[in-house]
């Protein structure tokens, strides 16, 4: 259950701005749509695309850090981090069980298969993009695990599109398409609250003596 009295304190020490800009945002918030970048080498790739999760309004990201550790760096994703809830999973195993624990289908994205082409891939169930490391593309436990896969055209020399590019490509598309859709896309408005709490949380200086002081009074 959400504290609403919580909610309710910590949001008097936000601007009437802010707080607005939160429910406008929110409005636009999607769990639908959410991504798994896997053994992603370059932080800044992992970082980039945590950034376009929260540019184009997805609000769950998966991280699988099995074999290069944490791979997320603050100052590529220009704060980001703080509106996306960025879970960590310690194999991909793990990752695509929690997704389809959740409901995802699990779509690898390549260049390579017979992969559908992003003009024709539609949005009509709750799905998971699996992103992969930059030269060896995604594992084959992914790859034999995958509902679908899904592709960039591209029509030069090279084959194949640096990560971040190739998720913010595909998070505008499909994101644009989900909120054009008659699909129940946005979060719940319980969904909406607790993030509100977060949000609220990380905006105020100071925050573990003002909830100290809160606790202590309730």
């Amino acid at each position: 259950m959400i504290d609403l009295q919580l909610l309710s304190y910590l949001e008097g020490f936000l601007t009437e701005e802010r707080k607005q800009r939160f429910l406008q945002v929110l409005e636009k918030r999607s769990r639908y749509i959410t991504v798994a970048i896997e053994d992603v080498f370059q932080l800044h790739n992992t970082s980039a695309v945590i950034r376009s999760c929260e540019v184009f309004g997805v609000q769950e990201a998966h991280v699988i850090e099995n074999r290069f550790g944490e791979r997320l760096d603050k100052n590529i994703a220009m704060g980001a981090q703080q509106w996306v809830d960025v879970h960590r999973h310690s194999t991909t195993k793990d990752c695509i069980a929690t997704l389809r624990q959740k409901g995802y289908q699990i779509i690898a994205t390549t260049p390579h298969n017979d992969s559908c082409l992003l003009k024709d891939f539609k949005i009509d169930q709750k799905t998971a993009l699996f992103f992969g490391t930059e030269k060896e593309g995604l594992s084959t436990e992914v790859l034999e695990a995958a509902d679908g896969f899904l592709k960039i055209p591209m029509i030069g020399f090279t084959a194949s599109l640096n990560i971040s590019v190739s998720a913010a490509i595909l998070l505008q598309e499909l994101s644009t398409q989900l909120r054009d859709s008659d699909l129940d896309w946005q979060l719940s408005e319980i969904d909406k609250q607790g993030i509100r709490l977060e949000w609220a949380k990380k905006s105020i200086k100071s925050i573990d003596d003002i909830l100290a002081r809160y606790f202590k009074a309730n």
